[in-house]
């Protein structure tokens, strides 16, 4: 098998130019060219590529690494072609190729130019690839981001279980597999799969010391965002989102707000796509906003920071591609934005797949929404997913709980009720269940396997939900107790657990966040004010203004600017119409109408109170360009009936007028009394006028409630609209 008859530390030199290995890089290259099966479970930035690229280059014949992006090939391949003085030494064979790009692939291999060739699993499984590979020799093969081939890895692939026939039918040659995030049970999937259970397995630490891992609220996350990436001025960070529209959303905002920003998503053009990804890899631009598809095998060493928008799908998925930060050893910080709206979303997308797949992802999602919750050191608590032990002193504050702990108490006697309910319930309930038991509930399930009947039904009512569900976690942490994978986490107690059954001893616990009350804010146009303290004084002061200018312009205090417009003012101290208009509720219209005494007011009250504002973090948002909000205005002004433009759109009308509400809350006009003229007459009209013109506020249930019922809520609504329009505006 080997053609280069040099030492792998010497062929290090020759073709890479470093002289140390990293880890166990050395003993896996050695047993790769011993013709070993060779299993390699480690992390993002361990240097996994070299394993099979120095073996491959050192070997006779052509290494086959199978890789499940087009993206990632290229930068391999461009990776390796410039350690070579002959292009052809890499290759990768998909459905990108033309004829005679194949043709040209083919010829080198055939001709023993080509150490490495990347395919698809796709491409690997057509027929005459199978045929052409037969005839070539074949160094080894390389699997690499192996836990595709494993349901409960967190990419799961169909095309990677066949792989094992496809590599018995092209050549007898050993196999390395190579992943960044394996549990045990993945590991036992891959291993199965790939027939290579008697792999020599190499496994890593999953610490990674340099990254801070931090998750906050989902509170006005755009915002948020931006004022973070700022911070960073200058360093290069990915922003993963969920979709591509909010990517597009996001990159734009960035943008807007003088950060050097780009989308990477894959409903772009591939040209524009790789053009983006090049620009980022070249520190062309800064920030790289993106859906997951982008990372894989992206070779770029000075990530400074991750960032996730929406929490992903799995704890596997999370390291993966916060391990894209700091991959030089240097600073990475690791932020995620978690609201559990997220996570109900991400359960929708599970509905009408196989029971089993459905199963395997509602408890890869009840892991993430542990991490995401814990009030214990993060990093022990991602490592003790991975099965790795680690003590959370030597986190060394670098992540949030542990450089801001949380409050403990003494939990001995409440694990000690877990344990107990686990055993006497016979180890055979998830978490839920158990929780429901000790609260004493009398669900369905409880009662079909008779848990109401146990000694420890009820034993914890005195507590909520919240509170058992965080112990259960933390038992598990603490190893008494552990989730049975093939049985989609049901609870067993552990040997740990069956001691402190016996002699209990003391146990430290703390209290966890309550994330019920979070927001998953969408946009600019509705922030969350309980993010931050509003200036009391300075609240009153605008409310006393609003209340002189209500008086003299006989309009209610809700025309001029509502309590929330009037709370945000008092906490982002807006100097400027500018400014004001990135308040919610407060359009350029509105602000030019009523504006200039409230900007003045608040420009004397910092100067004469000393207050530092955060004007390196005034966001500024993205001009709405809602193709909705445009043709609804447009068909507004030829009079359209407002039912036949939501039907034309394929939306109901409780959807058109809340965009028309929206439309005129930011301060444009709109006439809608061709519509209104319709449905009321004149006097009923007058009726509804009169009473916005004198109510405290534009509640529309109040409204309801003082006619008795005589008016229908759409009715109400659209009258506030044309009030609004024609008094606030």
């Amino acid at each position: 098998m080997i053609t280069d008859t040099i030492s792998p530390r010497k062929a290090l030199k020759k073709y890479f130019g470093f002289t140390r290995f990293k880890g166990e890089q050395e003993a896996i290259i050695e047993s790769v060219i011993d013709g070993k099966n060779t299993f390699v479970i480690m992390p993002t930035g361990g240097g996994k590529s070299l394993c099979y690229q120095l073996p491959a280059l050192m070997s006779e014949g052509t290494a086959i690494v199978v890789s499940p992006l087009i993206a990632l090939m290229k930068n391999q391949v461009d990776a390796i072609r410039a350690v070579s003085d002959h292009e052809g030494v890499a290759h990768f064979l998909n459905s990108s190729l033309n004829k005679s790009d194949i043709l040209k692939v083919k010829e080198d291999v055939t001709s023993g130019v080509t150490k490495l060739l990347y395919m698809a699993p796709e491409s690997l499984t057509k027929q005459d690839y199978i045929d052409f590979l037969r005839e070539a020799g074949i160094s080894f093969f390389a699997i690499d981001e192996a836990h595709c081939i494993s349901e409960w890895g967190h990419d799961f692939r169909p095309e990677y279980r066949r792989l094992k026939a496809i590599i018995e039918e092209i050549a007898d040659a050993p196999v390395i597999a190579l992943t960044a995030t394996a549990t045990e049970k993945v590991q036992q999937d891959i291993q199965k799969n790939l027939g290579m259970v008697n792999a020599r397995v190499f496994k890593a630490s999953f610490n990674r010391p340099n990254l801070y891992y931090e998750v906050r609220p989902k509170k006005d996350v755009i915002r948020e965002i931006i004022k973070f990436v700022k911070t960073m001025s200058g360093k290069s960070g990915i922003v993963y989102c969920l979709s591509r529209k909010k990517v597009e959303e996001v990159a734009e905002a960035l943008r807007v707000n003088g950060v050097k920003a780009l989308a990477y998503h894959a409903g772009m053009d591939a040209t524009m796509r790789a053009g983006n990804q090049d620009a980022f890899l070249n520190e062309n631009v800064d920030v790289i906003v993106a859906t997951i598809a982008f990372g894989m095998g992206i070779d770029k060493p000075d990530v400074r920071f991750v960032i996730h928008h929406d929490i992903p799908k799995s704890i596997e998925s999370y390291y993966q591609e916060t391990g894209r930060a700091g991959r030089d050893g240097g600073e990475g910080h690791c932020l995620a934005f978690y609201s559990y709206k997220d996570i109900e979303k991400l359960e929708k997308f599970l509905q009408g797949k196989h029971v089993s797949e459905m199963e395997i992802g509602r408890q890869l999602l009840q892991e993430i929404v542990s991490y995401a919750e814990t009030s214990l050191c993060r990093r022990k608590f991602i490592l003790h997913y991975f099965g790795e032990e680690f003590d959370s002193d030597h986190c060394v504050d670098m992540c949030d709980n542990c450089r801001h702990p949380k409050e403990h108490f003494e939990g001995k006697d409440e694990v000690k009720c877990i344990l107990d309910c686990v055993v006497e319930s016979k180890e055979r309930h998830k978490s839920k269940h158990m929780v429901n038991i000790l609260l004493g509930e009398e669900t369905n399930e409880v009662k079909t396997y008779k848990d109401d009947e146990l000694k420890c039904f009820g034993a914890g009512a005195e507590r909520d939900e919240k509170f058992w569900t965080a112990t259960v976690r933390q038992t598990i942490v603490l190893g008494l107790l552990r989730k049975d994978v093939e049985t989609y986490g049901v609870l067993k107690i552990t040997e740990a657990g069956m001691k402190f059954r016996k002699k209990p001893v003391s146990v430290k616990l703390v209290k966890e966040q309550d994330y019920s009350d979070v927001d998953d804010v969408a946009d600019f146009n509705g922030r969350d004010m309980a993010r931050s303290a509003a200036d009391e004084v300075l609240y009153r002061m605008l409310e006393k203004l609003r209340d002189q200018i209500s008086n003299k312009e006989s309009l209610p205090g809700y025309v001029i600017f509502q309590d929330p417009s009037l709370q945000e003012m008092a906490i982002q101290y807006p100097t400027t119409l500018e400014e004001l208009t990135q308040i919610s509720g407060v359009g350029m219209g509105k602000a030019r109408k009523f504006g200039k005494p409230f900007v003045d007011l608040i420009a004397r009250y910092v100067d004469d109170n000393e207050i530092e504002r955060m004007q390196d973090f005034v966001v500024k948002s993205v001009v709405n360009k809602s193709g909705l909000k445009v043709h609804i205005i447009q068909n507004i002004d030829r009079k359209v009936p407002l039912d036949d433009i939501a039907g034309a759109k394929g939306k109901d009308m409780d959807y058109v007028i809340t965009e028309i509400e929206a439309i005129v809350g930011a301060g444009t006009k709109v006439n809608i009394d061709y519509y209104i003229n319709d449905m009321l007459d004149e006097d009923e009209q007058s009726d509804i006028y009169e009473y916005f013109m004198e109510a405290k506020n534009d509640e529309i249930g109040a409204a309801y409630d003082e006619f008795d019922g005589d008016f229908t809520e759409e009715q109400l609504r659209l009258m506030r609209i044309k009030f609004m329009s024609e008094v606030a505006n």
